[in-house]
Order: C-alpha cells, then structure tokens, then sequence
C-alpha cells in the first residue's frame, strides 16, 4: 500500500524528533518547524517503501500528532 505524508506546520512544536527517526523524509525550516523533503511538504509524493519503518518510527515519536500519512495523496484542507 502506497504511503504519502504531510507536516501539519500550524501543530509542529519543532522538537527534531522526525529528522532524528526519518533524515530521508523529514528537515527543517529557519524556524526549525518540519517539513517532508520529498514534496516540499505538499503531501503528494509516495514515500519510498524502504523508508516505512523510518516514518513509523517518526509518527510514534511526533508528541504533537502533526504527521499526518495517508494511502492517498494528501489534499491540503485533510491536516
């Protein structure tokens, strides 16, 4: 099953934990707030396969829920 993911931006705390779990799919802005390197955090990307692992543990350790993943490309109004 395909995997897209998204930041929500507005609920990033920019405590680093995603780019710790995930550096392939998660950096920052100057504001150290995350974004997904893929797609420039539009959500429309598929996350490669052998990354999984790597985005389940950044979703696990996101204590603010602001990492949204979804079968499908994720529209901006769905975070």
């Amino acid at each position: 099953m395909a995997k897209f993911t998204r930041i929500n931006q507005e609920t990033c705390i920019a405590c680093g934990s995603c780019g710790a779990c995930a550096p392939e799919i998660f950096d920052y802005n100057d504001e150290g707030i995350a974004f997904v390197l893929l797609d420039d955090n539009q959500g429309i990307e598929e996350v490669p396969e052998d990354l999984y692992d790597d985005l389940e543990d950044a979703i696990s350790g996101c204590p603010t829920d602001s990492i949204k993943v979804s079968s499908q490309p994720i529209e901006l109004q769905e975070i």
